[in-house]
């Protein structure tokens, strides 16, 4: 059997146009899903992955996020407070049948399930298969460095609601920056302020499963180049920005992931 996505991206493209491409959050989340299928498809090849499991992990990027149109329809927002959009996009898959759209078999039903249902999740846990377990990694690795590039590239505004100015002049929360430099990533309900947010779009690094991912990042310079596309005129703020970057630089070079 040729293991292709084509059909399943003509299937996504369908599903697309019940929305608003024009819209730009959607547009964003539509980039977004093609930059995280070009990310899985990286670190599979890396990983030097059997061809079954690039194919898994191209079809577990291309539908991962297909619950945010939903949410974008109808709260106009990607916070997780409006809509659980994983939980969201299983059930429309899964329950409602709507995977059978994307991939004929069953075959992979379990683990393209599970790691989708897992992909935003504040820590990955309570899987035991170890090929179920593999793709929720390469998932929650590629979603976030596909997000460099959205944090590089896209206007602030369509995804921090704030333009660059008024982000660096924002103060970052105590329990933000104590554990952001104490190494961990920032759970959602803690942030407050602008910069909470935008500090824990770099803390995620820490969460990175592979050496592969981490090569990767350090590869783009993407721990400078993000940190630094903000001014930061909050004096407190660029202090811990700037030893924010230092640590984070030490830990992507240095740190041992799975291989």
């Amino acid at each position: 059997m040729m293991l292709d996505d084509t059909a399943a991206r003509t299937a996504f493209e369908n599903y697309l146009d019940n929305y608003d491409r024009k819209n730009d959050k959607v547009k964003l989340k539509i980039a977004h899903t093609y930059g995280v299928v070009a990310q899985s498809t990286g670190i599979a090849a890396r990983k030097e992955l059997s061809e079954e499991d690039v194919f898994l992990a191209r079809i577990i990027a291309l539908l991962h996020d297909i619950g945010r149109f939903e949410q974008l329809k109808l709260y106009d927002s990607f916070l997780p407070e409006t809509m659980d959009h994983a939980a969201y996009g299983t059930r429309v898959l899964f329950q409602e049948g709507m995977i059978r759209r994307f991939v004929p078999e069953n075959t992979w039903d379990d683990i393209i399930k599970t790691a989708i249902a897992k992909h935003s999740d504040f820590a990955l846990s309570g899987i035991e298969d170890e090929r179920t377990l593999l793709h929720a990694r390469i998932i929650r690795d590629a979603d976030k460095l596909d997000n460099c590039r959205v944090k590089l590239t896209d206007p602030l505004e369509t995804f921090m609601g704030a333009g660059a100015e008024e982000i660096g002049a924002s103060a970052i929360s105590p329990k933000i920056r104590r554990d952001a430099l104490e190494g961990k990533s920032i759970l959602s309900a803690d942030r407050v302020t602008l910069m909470d947010y935008w500090v824990s779009y770099v803390a995620y690094f820490y969460d990175l499963n592979f050496r592969a991912s981490l090569d990767i990042v350090e590869e783009n310079d993407y721990v400078r180049r993000i940190i630094r596309r903000i001014p930061y005129t909050d004096p407190g703020t660029a202090e811990t920005m700037a030893e924010l970057e230092r640590r984070l630089i030490q830990y992507v070079h240095e740190a041992k992931q799975t291989d």
